[in-house]
């Protein structure tokens, strides 16, 4: 080799040494596809995940769970009903138009008018306008006192007004524009969707140049992705998964506990669990200590209300759930005709077929006969949202609010006027509309225990644990995961 060539090979290494690494694309594996980019449209975890950095919302929460500035800057409660948020006013959405207060009016409206039918409806209903004051102001005004607003605005993404009139819900839900740290890309429906940063965000960057979001429904497949180096995030790591990345230097697991609530779910419109007695049979055919220590064990803690110690509105003193299957197979023998009526168990990949199963087992024991029914996430939000007569016998679900207040799980659960409630109850009703409107915190906290001890008295649901959350991640990937499972992309970084 020439002195000539050396000299030639030196220069390009040094420089290459020179140039700032290239920022590597992330690949996440969720355990199932989004079911809408909208954000106004739905808010299950797989859809979450990934809108949520396409889009901005009125207010965030930090790591530490305090709520803070996003679109808005600044808040006054100018009286019991009324609001005034300042907003920013260097927001441009992805097509380039500026985003002003008429767009977050055009998303208020939208989010709570009842024909758009929004299943996040409950969450806000109880704003009763939004108007413009000016293109950086917006008054909102609830509909009474409305104690629980900016931990629900935490949730309400803002939408372009432009884009969602110029081609309508269903294409803007296949191709989104938002305003957030990135733009959407692509989605190949049922494999992934695709987005990639928006270097023209007004916040912090993100670090990646592109995130892509695949749908993985099996858990065994997402842990052996990681461990290949295919995927740098997966969602929904269980216990044992979790185990087996001990002591492997190139991934690593992640935890926090969550304000998700898992329930049982039952149709009290149809056999066997219209029954009183036989809702409570299949309270103490649960297991729930053994399925919280022995099959979860990832600090998951019992609950037997909808609300856990994150949330404002928990009531200390609630009993917890008897586990006792002799009893049950007794109360089950006595009714043992309506006991034995055909159950479906509707259920998702999202949710962990262990507990699944594991309370199928312990129900059918003690004389019941119950039928799993796995259907992809979409489905089984349609079915759980459904009337009585089509809905299913048995759901499980792990509600999160990512508000930190009982309204947001009890009032859509147990509310006769919430899609998501199989529960009419006058007394309840009265509560729940007392503990969202009135200011005063005592009042608020007394409604929620009595809510949370009726459900337990009558079995109306059955709380099960306050849920943890586990990653799985490369081990170079910085990323704090929080009590909200939000995936904030332009928070994680590669480590140096």
């Amino acid at each position: 080799m020439t002195p000539k060539l050396n000299l030639l090979l030196a220069s390009v290494a040094a420089a290459t040494l020179a140039l700032p690494a290239m920022a590597k694309d992330l690949t996440v594996d969720l355990s199932g596809e989004p079911s809408s980019l909208d954000p106004q449209v739905q808010w299950n975890p797989d859809s979450y995940y990934v809108y949520r950095n396409i889009f901005d919302n009125l207010v965030t929460r930090d790591n530490d769970g305090n709520i803070v500035p996003q679109i808005a800057t600044a808040w006054e409660q100018v009286s019991d009903t009324e609001m005034l948020l300042t907003l920013r006013d260097d927001v441009t959405f992805h097509d380039g138009q500026k985003m002003t207060a008429e767009d977050v009016v055009f998303s208020v409206q939208r989010i709570t008018d009842p024909e758009f039918a929004s299943p996040q409806l409950g969450q806000f209903n109880q704003i009763a306008s939004a108007e413009a004051v000016d293109d950086v102001t917006v008054k909102l005004t609830t509909d009474g006192p409305y104690p629980a607003l900016m931990a629900q605005l935490v949730k309400l993404s803002v939408v372009p007004k432009h884009v969602v009139e110029e081609v309508g819900a269903e294409a803007f839900n296949a191709a989104p524009v938002g305003s957030g740290p990135y733009k959407f890309e692509g989605w190949d429906r049922g494999v992934s969707v695709t987005l990639t940063r928006n270097d023209d965000y007004w916040g912090e960057a993100g670090p990646f140049e592109g995130a892509t979001f695949r749908a993985v429904p099996d858990a065994a497949t997402r842990l052996a992705n990681l461990q290949a180096g295919t995927a740098d995030l997966v969602v929904g790591l269980d216990s044992d998964g979790a185990a087996q990345l001990e002591g492997q230097g190139d991934v690593k697991a992640l935890s926090a506990p969550t304000e998700r609530v898992a329930y049982l779910g039952m149709n009290l419109d149809k056999p066997p669990f219209n029954d009183p007695e036989l809702r409570k049979a299949a309270s103490m055919a649960i297991d729930n200590l053994g399925i919280t220590e022995g099959l979860l064990g990832a600090g998951e803690v019992p609950m037997a209300q909808l609300s856990s110690p994150a949330h404002f509105g928990y009531a200390e003193g609630i009993e917890p759930w008897v586990f006792d299957p002799d009893a049950a197979k007794e109360i089950v023998s006595a009714k043992a005709d309506i006991a034995a009526t055909p159950a479906t168990f509707a259920t998702a990949p999202v949710f962990d077929q262990r507990i699944v199963q594991a309370l199928q087992q312990m129900l059918n024991d003690v004389g019941f006969n119950v039928s799993i029914s796995v259907t992809d996430m979409p489905t089984y939000l349609n079915i759980v949202r459904s009337e009585p007569a089509d809905n299913a016998e048995l759901s499980f679900g792990r509600w999160s609010c990512a508000c930190q207040d009982a309204d947001g799980i009890a009032y859509p659960l147990l509310h006769s006027d919430s899609n998501w409630s199989r529960v009419n109850d006058p007394e309840l009703d009265k509560l729940l509309d007392e503990a969202r409107v009135s200011l005063d915190p005592e009042v608020r906290q007394d409604a929620y225990a009595q809510v949370h001890q009726i459900v337990r008295d009558n079995y109306y649901l059955l709380p099960m644990y306050q849920a943890a959350v586990l990653y799985g991640a490369a081990s170079e990937l910085e990323f704090t995961p929080t009590a909200n499972e939000s995936m904030f992309l332009n928070r994680m970084s590669w480590s140096e």
